[in-house]
């Protein structure tokens, strides 16, 4: 997929308040409120912002962290990551390898086969079930 560039205004422009908020000013939902967080729908999961597809449905587990959570993206290439030190912390934030969406972070503390836990914000996603449904 080739890299999609937008000014903040036309982000501005094509997302809602709070997905520009998390999508493009690195913000985070508050836990236990995003709307997948306890889907259990098979699909796929896709990039709010440039619809790059991000994870798999199989890969969702319950982590109790608040947000929805995956063992491994749907390919190498589908995000990018980046050393986060903001709030006194140090994280690795994973971003939208297609469009450079802030989607969350991922922890090294997640189930079998991959041990990680990417821990994304639903406002950055959409899923999409085999028939095309966007849920």
């Amino acid at each position: 997929m080739n890299k999609v560039e937008k000014t903040l205004e036309e982000w501005r422009d094509m997302l809602d308040p709070e997905q520009y908020r998390v999508c493009r000013l690195a913000g985070t939902e508050r836990p236990g409120t995003g709307k997948y967080n306890m889907t259990k729908t098979p699909g796929v999961y896709h990039c709010i912002c440039c619809e790059a597809p991000l994870f798999d449905a199989s890969s969702k587990f319950d982590s109790g962290c608040g947000w929805p959570s995956f063992y491994e993206p749907i390919g190498e290439q589908a995000m990018v990551e980046i050393r986060d030190t903001t709030h006194g912390m140090i994280r690795t934030e994973v971003r939208c390898s297609t469009c450079d969406a802030h989607l969350g972070h991922v922890f090294p503390d997640g189930p079998p086969p991959t041990g990680l836990r990417y821990c994304i914000n639903s406002v950055c996603l959409q899923l999409v079930t085999a028939d095309g449904e966007r849920v």
